[in-house]
């Protein structure tokens, strides 16, 4: 299976997270506001680098401090639960990107 970029632009896959909820979840940390969700990226790309858009998933700005292994957020969630948590809600981001027609499988 291969993902097609039905846009041709990166930057929409971006923005297509503005005002969703949040799809990361972490118990205890997400705020459930979709006015601070954007495309978070879980860290992993190497210094100073992001990870494709496609690997991302739509989460809040506690999520996404979470995800970035932000000191401030506390959650109590190991390394692998958290990247699980990740995982999950990048699958359902791509759903939505798929239904909403930003990507499709060819």
């Amino acid at each position: 299976m291969a993902w097609l970029y039905v846009d041709g632009e990166m930057s929409k896959l971006r923005k297509s997270a503005r005002n969703q909820q949040c799809l990361i979840r972490i118990p205890g940390v997400c705020n459930w506001n979709p006015e601070t969700t954007c495309l978070c990226h879980f860290n992993g790309g190497g210094m100073a680098l992001k990870m494709d858009d496609m690997e991302g998933a739509f989460g809040c700005s506690d999520c996404h401090a979470a995800v970035d292994g932000k000191p401030t957020i506390k959650h109590g969630f190991s390394l692998m639960e958290t990247k699980l948590m990740f995982l999950e809600a990048g699958i359902r981001t791509r759903d939505y990107w798929r239904k909403n027609g930003f990507i499709k499988t060819v």
